[in-house]
């Protein structure tokens, strides 16, 4: 592993915030840690980085402990969500302020490798432009830029697209991802957002209270959320109690099937909005449409059956029930979860 943290902990005023956590990142893999805020994953981020002393446990790289090891001869590369771009210096000026961290050698040494890193970075010829013209988009690429200028064999991203409109966050994770593949960066990033860390990651880590809820790739940790904390997490409402017997489950919305071998007894289960299937109102549970959200490829629709919790149904655009209509629901077994 390139990184490793052993039973990482850090406590603040007695409590810890950051768990005894072990972690590993291997050479090229690009990991994003997930999770609410106070979850521990900034403090986990300035933990590796040498910014924030551990109480107990450890952080390998390449197998080296760093402990004692100051920030700047961990060899790492940091990028803050707000860019931290010098506004006194130009755009080339920044990225050469990267360069000068390695020891590049001559300025046309540096002069190229600046022209070099904002082409990679789409800012071809941007070099002579004030920081203060430049759009939040442009000093996010700016900012990655210099933090790639040293070569660091691990680059860490906090919260990399937090400040940015939706629809630039969305294509800059495309542009990101490719960039990473590219180059063959290792990389750590902390988020708070879902899509961004599902776009962009190898492997998802969940964290909550200071610890890894669950880890795996976003597939994995999509289909099979570890617990009720993960799958709400995720935004999934429809996690219920229930009683497992065989291949059902006995819930406030009656008898539902489960996966074949699922774990029996009273567990937490997760229906998907895509597996709960309307039909005629003679059939199935009888539910009543409440409310709906145009969700632009499919529309949700958030269902009430007497004595139950709320269910929302994923619809066709032109299938979609109105408020007020009476249907009937069945559920799909190959879109419920056990949880753990």
């Amino acid at each position: 592993m390139l990184l490793s943290l052993e039973g990482a902990t850090v406590r603040f005023g007695g409590r810890a915030v950051l768990g005894a956590v072990d972690l590993g990142v291997a050479e090229h893999e690009i990991v994003c840690v997930l999770g609410p805020s106070g979850s521990g994953k900034s403090t986990l981020l300035r933990a590796v980085a040498g910014l924030q002393h551990l109480d107990a446990g450890r952080v390998l790289l390449d197998g080296r402990d760093q402990g004692g090891v100051p920030a700047h001869r961990r060899g790492v590369g940091l990028m803050f969500q707000d860019h931290q771009l010098f506004p006194q210096r130009d755009v080339g000026g920044n990225v050469a302020f990267g360069l000068r961290m390695r020891g590049a050698a001559s300025r046309g040494e540096q002069d190229g490798q600046v022209r070099e890193l904002l082409d990679l970075v789409g800012l071809p010829g941007a070099g002579r432009r004030a920081v203060a013209s430049l759009s939040g988009g442009e000093q996010q690429r700016v900012a990655l830029a210099r933090a790639l200028a040293p070569r660091p064999r691990l680059l860490m991203l906090d919260e990399p697209l937090g400040q940015l409109d939706r629809s630039l966050r969305e294509r800059l994770v495309v542009e990101l991802r490719e960039l990473f593949g590219r180059l063959g960066t290792t990389v750590l990033a902390v988020t708070h957002d879902q899509g961004e860390a599902f776009a962009l990651a190898d492997r998802v880590v969940v964290m909550r209270d200071g610890r890894i809820a669950q880890s795996g790739t976003p597939l994995e940790v999509w289909q099979r959320p570890a617990d009720e904390f993960v799958a709400r997490f995720l935004g999934f409402d429809n996690v219920v109690e229930g009683t497992v017997v065989g291949e059902a489950a006995d819930t406030p919305w009656g008898k539902v099937p489960v996966p074949a071998g699922a774990v029996q007894g009273v567990r937490m289960l997760l229906v998907r909005p895509a597996g709960v299937r309307l039909v005629s109102a003679d059939s199935g549970l009888r539910c009543v449409v409440v409310a709906r959200t145009f969700k632009g490829t499919h529309v949700a629709v958030q269902l009430e059956a007497e004595g139950a919790p709320r269910l929302e149904a994923a619809c066709a655009l032109r299938e979609a029930p109105g408020v007020g209509d009476v249907v009937g629901v069945e559920f799909d077994g190959a879109e419920i979860v056990v949880l753990g």
